[in-house]
């Protein structure tokens, strides 16, 4: 048997030592997590608040950005012509040169045309003036009276209440309103006279853009940077082509349409309408106020219901199966992300932010696509 001196204290150090020991293990491990939900917690707020800067900054520099997008796709549109006139001996920058005075030259051309129309148009509207004034003075009729009907059942039953003071402001004139917005009408005039410079200058230094922006990454990312910015610029040019051959189809069939009712300057209302169908979501209300206008007086309610169901379906059309089949392929986006790329950029950017936010997303996927840390990202916004 063991025997134990009861004036020693040894009995009991051995169980004190090997209980100190789990209990500094657990307080060591509530340290480490508490560290580390410390710094995950750090790190999220730091993610959250880059975000909130980030689109701040987009927000902020909306004028500079958007100026820059667009010399971006007109540089991809005019592309092409350089590189045609670079075949036959001509110096790029030469090329460059000639193709911006072309655009130019094109974009005068088309305002001073499309113009001239619409003048025209606007002189023949009084002729059906009568008739607008009356379908507006029934519509009115027809509100006033549910308007009065509304009031009568929503009225409180007490009388004798004194009445509610209404202050009648007198209505901006149109001096007023030219004053309040020549400030943005003077800053996008200004965005427009740098365009052509902006097209010139990245057209004359494409390779050289292109091999800086590579030269930008380490030596080891370099092959994978060289084959996103391809496929981005792969990307940009089919959704260039695709939206004009789409434009262009609309454009005809309604112009046929429009022709076949008897409707004024269908040709023009036709070009409108097709390229205007384009726009996501506004695009519908944009492509009917037209030929709805010309119509007025011209075609009978017959005409106006071939008018309402030619542009819908041709709008129908264009977003589900010819935007798709065309556009599509190349960019592989499902519609939950181009609809929130829709909505996003157009309550940052406005209406431009509608036509600039399928490239952006679509360069977003491809980009996400070469990432390691974000191709789950990629993965989502793809099909």
């Amino acid at each position: 048997e063991m025997l134990v001196d009861p004036s020693s204290n040894r009995t009991g150090v051995t169980p004190e030592k090997g209980g100190a020991k789990p209990d500094a293990l657990a307080d060591l491990t509530e340290e480490a997590e508490v560290l580390q939900a410390s710094i995950k917690a750090g790190s999220v707020a730091q993610i959250v608040v880059a975000v909130i800067a980030v689109i701040g900054l987009i927000y902020l520099l909306k004028l500079v950005l958007v100026t820059t997008l667009l010399s971006v796709l007109l540089a991809f549109v005019l592309e092409p012509v350089v590189s045609g006139l670079a075949r036959i001996r001509v110096p790029r920058a030469a090329g460059a040169l000639l193709a911006v005075l072309l655009l130019i030259a094109l974009a005068a051309g088309l305002t001073s045309f499309f113009y001239g129309r619409a003048v025209d148009f606007a002189s023949q509207l009084p002729r059906y003036s009568g008739k607008i004034r009356s379908a507006l003075a029934d519509l009115r009729s027809q509100t006033n009276q549910i308007e009065e009907s509304t009031r009568s059942m929503i009225a409180s039953p007490r009388s004798g209440k004194a009445p509610i003071a209404v202050e009648v402001q007198e209505a901006p004139g149109l001096l007023r309103v030219i004053s309040a917005g020549s400030g943005t009408l003077g800053e996008v005039l200004l965005s427009i006279t740098f365009i052509p410079f902006l097209v010139y200058f990245m057209l004359t230094s494409k390779d050289h853009a292109h091999s800086a922006t590579v030269r930008l990454f380490p030596k080891e990312h370099r092959l994978v940077a060289h084959r996103t910015v391809g496929r981005i610029s792969a990307m940009i040019r089919s959704f260039i082509a695709g939206n004009v051959l789409v434009g262009l189809i609309n454009a005809l069939v309604s112009a046929i349409v429009f022709w076949r009712l008897g409707i004024p300057y269908f040709y023009f209302l036709g070009v409108i309408s097709g390229f205007a169908s384009l726009v996501p979501y506004l695009g519908i209300f944009l492509a009917l106020l037209p030929p709805l206008a010309a119509a007025a007086g011209v075609v009978n309610k017959t005409g106006v219901v071939i008018i309402l169901l030619t542009v819908i379906v041709l709008h129908l059309l264009t977003m589900n199966v010819l935007y798709p089949k065309i556009v599509g392929k190349r960019l592989r986006l499902n519609p939950l992300a181009i609809s929130l790329s829709l909505l996003f950029w157009a309550w940052i950017w406005g209406g431009m932010g509608l036509i600039l936010a399928v490239p952006l997303v679509g360069a977003t996927k491809i980009i996400c696509d070469y990432v390691d840390p974000l191709r789950g990202l990629g993965a989502w916004l793809g099909e």
